[in-house]
Protein backbone atom coordinates (compact mmCIF):
# COMPACT_ATOMS: atom_id res chain seq x y z
CA UNK A 1 0.00 0.00 0.00
CA UNK A 2 1.20 3.51 -0.70
CA UNK A 3 2.12 5.48 2.40
CA UNK A 4 3.31 8.89 1.13
CA UNK A 5 0.88 11.65 2.09
CA UNK A 6 0.41 14.87 0.11
CA UNK A 7 -3.31 15.45 -0.50
CA UNK A 8 -6.06 16.97 1.56
CA UNK A 9 -9.64 15.79 1.97
CA UNK A 10 -12.33 17.91 0.46
CA UNK A 11 -14.73 19.55 2.91
CA UNK A 12 -17.77 17.61 4.04
CA UNK A 13 -20.75 18.47 1.88
CA UNK A 14 -24.17 19.55 3.14
CA UNK A 15 -24.60 18.44 6.75
CA UNK A 16 -21.19 16.85 6.80
CA UNK A 17 -22.10 13.42 5.59
CA UNK A 18 -20.46 13.11 2.17
CA UNK A 19 -16.75 12.68 1.67
CA UNK A 20 -15.31 12.42 -1.82
CA UNK A 21 -12.06 12.88 -3.68
CA UNK A 22 -12.82 13.62 -7.31
CA UNK A 23 -9.51 12.94 -9.00
CA UNK A 24 -8.95 13.25 -12.72
CA UNK A 25 -7.83 10.14 -14.61
CA UNK A 26 -5.02 10.25 -17.13
CA UNK A 27 -7.43 11.24 -19.90
CA UNK A 28 -8.23 14.50 -18.13
CA UNK A 29 -11.94 13.71 -18.02
CA UNK A 30 -13.65 13.30 -14.67
CA UNK A 31 -14.60 9.65 -14.10
CA UNK A 32 -17.83 8.65 -12.38
CA UNK A 33 -16.90 7.80 -8.76
CA UNK A 34 -17.50 4.46 -7.13
CA UNK A 35 -19.95 5.36 -4.38
CA UNK A 36 -19.55 3.56 -1.05
CA UNK A 37 -21.85 3.94 1.97
CA UNK A 38 -20.55 3.82 5.55
CA UNK A 39 -22.67 3.54 8.72
CA UNK A 40 -21.47 3.80 12.31
CA UNK A 41 -22.11 4.91 15.90
CA UNK A 42 -19.88 7.99 15.81
CA UNK A 43 -21.76 9.99 18.42
CA UNK A 44 -22.12 7.03 20.78
CA UNK A 45 -18.56 5.66 20.59
CA UNK A 46 -16.28 8.58 19.65
CA UNK A 47 -13.15 7.25 21.37
CA UNK A 48 -12.96 4.36 18.89
CA UNK A 49 -14.79 5.72 15.89
CA UNK A 50 -13.11 9.08 15.38
CA UNK A 51 -9.73 7.32 14.88
CA UNK A 52 -11.57 4.72 12.80
CA UNK A 53 -12.91 7.42 10.51
CA UNK A 54 -9.46 8.94 10.17
CA UNK A 55 -8.15 5.48 9.26
CA UNK A 56 -10.53 5.03 6.35
CA UNK A 57 -10.00 8.63 5.28
CA UNK A 58 -6.25 7.98 5.08
CA UNK A 59 -6.82 4.85 3.03
CA UNK A 60 -9.28 6.70 0.79
CA UNK A 61 -6.69 9.35 0.05
CA UNK A 62 -4.05 6.73 -0.72
CA UNK A 63 -6.29 4.86 -3.12
CA UNK A 64 -7.43 7.97 -4.96
CA UNK A 65 -3.98 9.53 -5.16
CA UNK A 66 -2.83 6.29 -6.80
CA UNK A 67 -5.51 6.66 -9.48
CA UNK A 68 -8.52 5.12 -7.78
CA UNK A 69 -9.86 1.68 -8.66
CA UNK A 70 -10.69 0.59 -12.21
CA UNK A 71 -9.87 4.12 -13.32
CA UNK A 72 -12.51 5.63 -11.01
CA UNK A 73 -12.11 7.53 -7.73
CA UNK A 74 -13.71 6.14 -4.61
CA UNK A 75 -16.31 8.27 -2.82
CA UNK A 76 -17.50 7.53 0.72
CA UNK A 77 -20.75 8.91 2.12
CA UNK A 78 -21.32 8.19 5.80
CA UNK A 79 -24.21 8.21 8.26
CA UNK A 80 -24.49 7.96 12.05
CA UNK A 81 -26.74 5.14 13.27
CA UNK A 82 -27.26 6.57 16.80
CA UNK A 83 -26.26 3.13 18.15
CA UNK A 84 -29.73 1.96 17.12
CA UNK A 85 -30.42 -1.03 14.83
CA UNK A 86 -33.47 0.58 13.25
CA UNK A 87 -31.55 3.76 12.48
CA UNK A 88 -28.71 1.68 11.03
CA UNK A 89 -31.08 0.01 8.57
CA UNK A 90 -32.73 3.31 7.66
CA UNK A 91 -29.29 4.83 7.04
CA UNK A 92 -28.33 1.92 4.80
CA UNK A 93 -31.49 2.31 2.75
CA UNK A 94 -30.96 6.05 2.42
CA UNK A 95 -27.36 5.60 1.33
CA UNK A 96 -28.38 3.20 -1.38
CA UNK A 97 -31.54 4.89 -2.60
CA UNK A 98 -30.68 8.56 -2.23
CA UNK A 99 -26.88 8.61 -2.43
CA UNK A 100 -26.41 5.79 -4.91
CA UNK A 101 -24.07 3.71 -2.73
CA UNK A 102 -23.09 0.53 -4.57
CA UNK A 103 -21.79 -1.28 -1.46
CA UNK A 104 -21.70 -0.72 2.30
CA UNK A 105 -19.28 -1.02 5.20
CA UNK A 106 -19.02 -0.04 8.87
CA UNK A 107 -20.71 -1.00 12.13
CA UNK A 108 -19.35 -0.98 15.69
CA UNK A 109 -21.86 -2.35 18.20
CA UNK A 110 -22.96 -5.95 17.82
CA UNK A 111 -26.69 -5.27 17.59
CA UNK A 112 -26.32 -2.64 14.86
CA UNK A 113 -23.88 -4.90 13.03
CA UNK A 114 -26.41 -7.71 13.06
CA UNK A 115 -29.11 -5.39 11.74
CA UNK A 116 -26.88 -4.41 8.83
CA UNK A 117 -25.99 -8.06 8.24
CA UNK A 118 -29.66 -8.90 7.87
CA UNK A 119 -30.21 -5.86 5.65
CA UNK A 120 -27.43 -7.07 3.33
CA UNK A 121 -29.10 -10.46 3.12
CA UNK A 122 -32.58 -9.08 2.44
CA UNK A 123 -31.46 -6.49 -0.12
CA UNK A 124 -28.64 -8.61 -1.61
CA UNK A 125 -26.11 -5.81 -1.20
CA UNK A 126 -22.45 -6.28 -0.31
CA UNK A 127 -21.62 -5.34 3.32
CA UNK A 128 -18.23 -5.38 5.04
CA UNK A 129 -18.70 -5.39 8.82
CA UNK A 130 -15.58 -3.54 9.90
CA UNK A 131 -15.75 -3.69 13.68
CA UNK A 132 -18.73 -5.56 15.24
CA UNK A 133 -17.39 -8.54 17.19
CA UNK A 134 -20.46 -10.74 17.51
CA UNK A 135 -19.86 -14.25 16.19
CA UNK A 136 -23.36 -14.32 14.73
CA UNK A 137 -22.27 -12.07 11.86
CA UNK A 138 -20.22 -14.88 10.33
CA UNK A 139 -21.83 -17.88 12.05
CA UNK A 140 -25.53 -18.23 12.98
CA UNK A 141 -26.68 -15.19 11.00
CA UNK A 142 -23.94 -15.23 8.40
CA UNK A 143 -24.95 -14.81 4.80
CA UNK A 144 -23.54 -14.67 1.30
CA UNK A 145 -23.37 -10.87 1.20
CA UNK A 146 -21.65 -10.11 4.52
CA UNK A 147 -17.95 -10.28 5.36
CA UNK A 148 -16.18 -9.23 8.57
CA UNK A 149 -12.74 -7.67 9.11
CA UNK A 150 -12.13 -7.47 12.88
CA UNK A 151 -11.39 -10.65 14.87
CA UNK A 152 -14.64 -11.97 16.33
CA UNK A 153 -15.55 -12.32 19.99
CA UNK A 154 -14.62 -16.00 19.88
CA UNK A 155 -11.22 -15.18 18.38
CA UNK A 156 -10.52 -12.47 20.95
CA UNK A 157 -11.39 -14.81 23.81
CA UNK A 158 -9.43 -17.70 22.27
CA UNK A 159 -6.34 -15.48 22.25
CA UNK A 160 -6.60 -14.97 26.03
CA UNK A 161 -7.65 -18.40 27.29
CA UNK A 162 -4.16 -20.00 27.11
CA UNK A 163 -2.86 -17.17 29.30
CA UNK A 164 -5.73 -17.65 31.74
CA UNK A 165 -5.22 -21.41 31.90
CA UNK A 166 -1.51 -20.95 32.54
CA UNK A 167 -2.37 -19.08 35.76
CA UNK A 168 -3.84 -22.35 37.08
CA UNK A 169 -6.45 -20.59 39.20
CA UNK A 170 -9.51 -22.56 40.27
CA UNK A 171 -11.93 -19.79 41.30
CA UNK A 172 -12.86 -17.29 38.58
CA UNK A 173 -15.31 -14.40 38.46
CA UNK A 174 -16.54 -12.61 35.34
CA UNK A 175 -17.87 -9.08 34.84
CA UNK A 176 -19.46 -8.27 31.50
CA UNK A 177 -21.75 -5.79 29.70
CA UNK A 178 -25.17 -7.37 29.39
CA UNK A 179 -25.66 -7.41 25.62
CA UNK A 180 -24.63 -9.63 22.71
CA UNK A 181 -20.87 -9.00 22.85
CA UNK A 182 -20.58 -9.45 26.61
CA UNK A 183 -22.83 -12.49 26.72
CA UNK A 184 -20.90 -14.20 23.92
CA UNK A 185 -17.52 -13.44 25.49
CA UNK A 186 -18.70 -14.90 28.79
CA UNK A 187 -19.99 -18.06 27.10
CA UNK A 188 -16.82 -18.61 25.07
CA UNK A 189 -14.51 -17.97 28.02
CA UNK A 190 -16.28 -20.48 30.24
CA UNK A 191 -16.35 -23.09 27.49
CA UNK A 192 -12.73 -22.71 26.36
CA UNK A 193 -11.26 -22.43 29.85
CA UNK A 194 -13.13 -25.51 31.05
CA UNK A 195 -11.77 -27.44 28.08
CA UNK A 196 -8.24 -26.65 29.24
CA UNK A 197 -8.93 -26.72 32.99
CA UNK A 198 -11.94 -28.95 33.78
CA UNK A 199 -11.89 -28.28 37.53
CA UNK A 200 -12.29 -24.50 37.22
CA UNK A 201 -15.18 -22.89 39.16
CA UNK A 202 -17.02 -19.69 38.25
CA UNK A 203 -17.95 -18.15 41.58
CA UNK A 204 -19.54 -14.94 40.22
CA UNK A 205 -20.94 -13.75 36.87
CA UNK A 206 -21.81 -10.08 37.12
CA UNK A 207 -23.82 -8.50 34.29
CA UNK A 208 -23.88 -4.71 33.95
CA UNK A 209 -25.95 -2.42 31.69
CA UNK A 210 -23.84 -1.15 28.78
CA UNK A 211 -22.47 2.30 29.55
CA UNK A 212 -24.09 2.44 32.99
CA UNK A 213 -21.95 0.25 35.26
CA UNK A 214 -22.37 0.70 39.01
CA UNK A 215 -18.67 0.18 39.66
CA UNK A 216 -18.92 0.25 43.44
CA UNK A 217 -21.47 -2.56 43.52
CA UNK A 218 -19.49 -4.59 40.98
CA UNK A 219 -16.25 -4.34 42.94
CA UNK A 220 -18.04 -5.17 46.19
CA UNK A 221 -19.67 -8.25 44.62
CA UNK A 222 -16.33 -9.43 43.26
CA UNK A 223 -14.63 -8.98 46.61
CA UNK A 224 -17.42 -10.90 48.33
CA UNK A 225 -17.09 -13.81 45.89
CA UNK A 226 -13.37 -14.12 46.75
CA UNK A 227 -12.15 -15.27 43.32
CA UNK A 228 -8.56 -16.09 42.51
CA UNK A 229 -8.89 -14.29 39.17
CA UNK A 230 -11.30 -12.09 37.23
CA UNK A 231 -12.17 -12.11 33.54
CA UNK A 232 -13.19 -8.56 32.62
CA UNK A 233 -15.21 -7.81 29.47
CA UNK A 234 -16.06 -4.16 30.24
CA UNK A 235 -14.74 -1.45 27.92
CA UNK A 236 -14.94 2.32 27.29
CA UNK A 237 -16.32 4.39 30.19
CA UNK A 238 -17.48 1.25 32.02
CA UNK A 239 -13.87 0.05 32.12
CA UNK A 240 -12.58 3.38 33.48
CA UNK A 241 -15.12 3.38 36.31
CA UNK A 242 -14.39 -0.25 37.14
CA UNK A 243 -10.63 0.32 37.26
CA UNK A 244 -10.92 3.45 39.38
CA UNK A 245 -13.17 1.75 41.92
CA UNK A 246 -11.09 -1.43 41.94
CA UNK A 247 -7.92 0.56 42.57
CA UNK A 248 -9.56 2.53 45.36
CA UNK A 249 -10.72 -0.62 47.14
CA UNK A 250 -7.53 -2.61 46.50
CA UNK A 251 -9.30 -5.36 44.54
CA UNK A 252 -6.55 -5.78 41.96
CA UNK A 253 -3.91 -6.31 44.64
CA UNK A 254 -5.45 -9.67 45.52
CA UNK A 255 -6.63 -11.11 42.19
CA UNK A 256 -5.19 -11.68 38.74
CA UNK A 257 -7.12 -10.11 35.87
CA UNK A 258 -7.55 -11.15 32.25
CA UNK A 259 -9.25 -8.40 30.25
CA UNK A 260 -10.63 -8.12 26.72
CA UNK A 261 -9.80 -4.99 24.67
CA UNK A 262 -8.18 -3.12 27.58
CA UNK A 263 -4.83 -2.74 25.79
CA UNK A 264 -6.40 -0.82 22.93
CA UNK A 265 -5.16 2.81 23.00
CA UNK A 266 -8.79 3.99 22.97
CA UNK A 267 -9.18 2.59 26.48
CA UNK A 268 -5.76 2.18 28.10
CA UNK A 269 -4.76 5.76 27.26
CA UNK A 270 -7.73 7.02 29.26
CA UNK A 271 -6.61 5.01 32.29
CA UNK A 272 -3.21 6.70 32.28
CA UNK A 273 -1.36 6.36 35.57
CA UNK A 274 -4.36 4.48 37.03
CA UNK A 275 -3.69 1.53 34.70
CA UNK A 276 -3.46 -1.63 36.85
CA UNK A 277 -0.18 -3.42 36.29
CA UNK A 278 0.08 -7.03 35.17
CA UNK A 279 -3.35 -7.54 33.60
CA UNK A 280 -3.32 -9.89 30.61
CA UNK A 281 -5.02 -8.01 27.79
CA UNK A 282 -5.64 -7.77 24.07
CA UNK A 283 -4.90 -4.48 22.34
CA UNK A 284 -2.77 -2.53 19.88
CA UNK A 285 0.66 -1.48 21.20
CA UNK A 286 1.49 0.56 18.09
CA UNK A 287 4.66 1.91 19.75
CA UNK A 288 6.13 -1.59 20.23
CA UNK A 289 5.32 -3.29 16.90
CA UNK A 290 8.37 -3.10 14.65
CA UNK A 291 7.00 -4.82 11.55
CA UNK A 292 7.43 -2.93 8.24
CA UNK A 293 3.66 -2.86 7.70
CA UNK A 294 2.92 -1.26 11.06
CA UNK A 295 5.82 1.18 10.93
CA UNK A 296 4.76 2.41 7.48
CA UNK A 297 1.16 2.81 8.65
CA UNK A 298 2.12 4.68 11.83
CA UNK A 299 4.37 7.04 9.88
CA UNK A 300 1.68 7.81 7.29
CA UNK A 301 -0.99 8.29 9.94
CA UNK A 302 1.17 10.62 12.03
CA UNK A 303 2.11 12.67 9.00
CA UNK A 304 -1.50 13.02 7.92
CA UNK A 305 -3.16 13.68 11.30
CA UNK A 306 -0.29 14.77 13.58
CA UNK A 307 -1.39 12.08 16.00
CA UNK A 308 -0.69 8.43 16.75
CA UNK A 309 -3.07 5.69 15.56
CA UNK A 310 -5.51 3.77 17.71
CA UNK A 311 -6.88 0.34 16.98
CA UNK A 312 -9.89 1.97 15.36
CA UNK A 313 -7.48 3.64 12.95
CA UNK A 314 -6.19 0.24 11.86
CA UNK A 315 -9.72 -1.13 11.41
CA UNK A 316 -10.89 1.83 9.32
CA UNK A 317 -7.74 1.80 7.21
CA UNK A 318 -7.82 -1.92 6.53
CA UNK A 319 -11.57 -1.86 5.82
CA UNK A 320 -11.31 0.76 3.05
CA UNK A 321 -8.25 -0.92 1.53
CA UNK A 322 -10.14 -4.24 1.64
CA UNK A 323 -12.96 -2.70 -0.37
CA UNK A 324 -10.53 -1.25 -2.91
CA UNK A 325 -8.76 -4.60 -3.34
CA UNK A 326 -12.06 -6.45 -3.58
CA UNK A 327 -13.44 -4.13 -6.26
CA UNK A 328 -10.17 -4.40 -8.16
CA UNK A 329 -10.27 -8.20 -7.99
CA UNK A 330 -13.94 -8.30 -9.00
CA UNK A 331 -13.38 -5.95 -11.93
CA UNK A 332 -16.64 -4.16 -11.06
CA UNK A 333 -18.95 -3.22 -8.21
CA UNK A 334 -21.48 -5.89 -9.14
CA UNK A 335 -22.60 -7.49 -5.88
CA UNK A 336 -22.20 -11.11 -6.95
CA UNK A 337 -18.78 -10.39 -8.45
CA UNK A 338 -17.70 -8.70 -5.21
CA UNK A 339 -18.85 -11.66 -3.14
CA UNK A 340 -16.81 -14.07 -5.25
CA UNK A 341 -13.78 -11.76 -5.21
CA UNK A 342 -13.83 -11.46 -1.40
CA UNK A 343 -13.99 -15.22 -0.84
CA UNK A 344 -10.28 -15.92 -0.33
CA UNK A 345 -9.19 -12.30 -0.94
CA UNK A 346 -5.72 -11.60 0.50
CA UNK A 347 -4.22 -8.17 1.09
CA UNK A 348 -1.66 -6.36 3.21
CA UNK A 349 -2.66 -4.56 6.42
CA UNK A 350 -0.87 -2.85 9.32
CA UNK A 351 -1.06 -6.25 11.06
CA UNK A 352 0.49 -8.02 8.07
CA UNK A 353 -1.26 -10.15 5.42
CA UNK A 354 -4.92 -10.97 6.01
CA UNK A 355 -7.27 -13.27 4.09
CA UNK A 356 -11.07 -13.36 4.02
CA UNK A 357 -11.93 -17.00 4.59
CA UNK A 358 -14.14 -18.71 2.03
CA UNK A 359 -15.70 -20.83 4.76
CA UNK A 360 -17.32 -18.09 6.86
CA UNK A 361 -16.25 -14.72 5.35
CA UNK A 362 -14.16 -13.91 8.46
CA UNK A 363 -10.80 -12.23 7.91
CA UNK A 364 -7.65 -13.64 9.47
CA UNK A 365 -6.64 -10.33 11.06
CA UNK A 366 -5.08 -11.37 14.34
CA UNK A 367 -4.79 -10.25 17.96
CA UNK A 368 -1.97 -8.75 20.02
CA UNK A 369 -1.75 -10.11 23.58
CA UNK A 370 0.40 -8.70 26.37
CA UNK A 371 0.43 -7.38 29.94
CA UNK A 372 -0.40 -3.92 31.20
CA UNK A 373 2.23 -1.66 32.73
CA UNK A 374 2.68 2.02 33.57
CA UNK A 375 5.49 4.00 31.95
CA UNK A 376 5.84 7.75 32.42
CA UNK A 377 2.37 7.87 33.98
CA UNK A 378 0.69 6.25 30.97
CA UNK A 379 -0.69 2.79 30.44
CA UNK A 380 1.15 0.56 27.97
CA UNK A 381 1.30 -3.06 26.85
CA UNK A 382 4.50 -5.03 27.44
CA UNK A 383 5.60 -8.61 26.75
CA UNK A 384 3.50 -8.60 23.59
CA UNK A 385 3.00 -11.33 21.03
CA UNK A 386 0.80 -11.62 17.96
CA UNK A 387 -1.59 -14.45 17.20
CA UNK A 388 -2.67 -14.77 13.57
CA UNK A 389 -6.42 -14.98 13.18
CA UNK A 390 -6.14 -18.28 11.33
CA UNK A 391 -4.90 -19.80 14.61
CA UNK A 392 -7.90 -18.58 16.61
CA UNK A 393 -10.74 -20.38 14.83
CA UNK A 394 -12.71 -23.44 15.91
CA UNK A 395 -12.48 -26.53 13.64
CA UNK A 396 -14.04 -26.10 10.21
CA UNK A 397 -16.68 -28.74 10.91
CA UNK A 398 -17.88 -26.70 13.92
CA UNK A 399 -18.18 -23.57 11.79
CA UNK A 400 -20.14 -25.49 9.14
CA UNK A 401 -22.61 -26.63 11.78
CA UNK A 402 -23.06 -23.08 13.08
CA UNK A 403 -23.32 -21.25 9.75
CA UNK A 404 -26.31 -21.60 7.42
CA UNK A 405 -25.62 -22.45 3.79
CA UNK A 406 -25.23 -19.42 1.53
Amino acid sequence: MATRRSGRLSSLAGVGLSLALALLPASGMAAEPIRIGEINSYKNQPAFLEPYRQGWQLALEEVNEAGGVLGRPLEVTWRDDNANPGDAVRAAEELRRREGAELLFGGFLSHTGLALTDYAKQRKVFFLAAEPLTDKITWEQGNRYTFRLRPSTYMQVAALVPEAAAMNHKRWAVVYPNYEYGQSALRHFKQLLKEQQPDVEFVAEIATPLGKVDAGSVVQALASAQPDAVFNILFATDLSRFVREGNTRGLFETVDVVSLLTGEPEYIDVLGAETPEGWVVTGYPWYAIDTPENEAFVAAYRERFDDYPRLGSVVGYAALHSLAEGIRAAGSTDTEALVEAFRGLTLSSPFGPITYRELDHQSTMGVYVGRTAVEDKRGVMVDIHYLDGSELQPPDEVVRELRPAD
